[in-house]
């Protein structure tokens, strides 16, 4: 069982993301504001925390969302899960891996911020092929609960959840 730690989105392809206290999860679109939300294969992006926590024992002082990613979640290989493989958030989000790893950007604006991007060989990118209910996914800082919200069936929203 894995949990998210932290949720970022951006507005831009290609820079850093923030990190954001909830996000709006939307039935085959990705997560709400973000631009790598839409009708495409790449809606959402995962990175482990072990491999943030790795890259800045090396030195690098990073903060969640310095590669781009949607989501860090703490307790899963996700690099190594297979390509087709679903994974709940809560009781209300389901992602589904489409890719593993990417092309990184001509040296695009994480690269000369952060001077490595290990989200080409670390990250994964699921789309979100249903949404339960709706509900908001929440970062508190300390996982908590999941707490579901009034069903409405198209976009999700969950606290703290934890990822099986």
């Amino acid at each position: 069982m894995g949990k998210v730690i932290a949720i970022c989105i951006s507005k831009h392809k290609g820079t850093l993301k923030n990190e954001v206290s909830e996000a709006n999860f939307i039935e085959e679109f990705g997560i709400e504001g973000d631009a790598h939300a839409g009708k495409w294969h790449r809606q959402v992006s995962l990175l482990a925390l072990e491999k943030i926590e790795d890259f800045r024992n090396k030195g690098g002082n990073v903060d969640f969302g310095a590669f781009g990613e949607n989501l860090v979640i703490e307790g899963f290989e996700l690099n190594k899960l297979p390509v087709g493989q679903r994974l709940t958030i809560g009781e209300d989000i389901l992602l589904e891996v489409t890719q593993i790893g990417k092309e990184c950007h001509d040296k695009c604006a994480i690269y000369y911020q952060v001077g490595e991007c290990i989200m080409p060989k670390n990250g994964i990118f699921p789309k979100t092929p249903l949404i339960i209910s709706k509900a908001t996914l929440t970062s508190s800082g300390s996982p908590g609960p999941f707490e579901s919200m009034t069903p409405s069936g198209d976009i999700a929203n969950i606290s703290s959840a934890e990822v099986s």
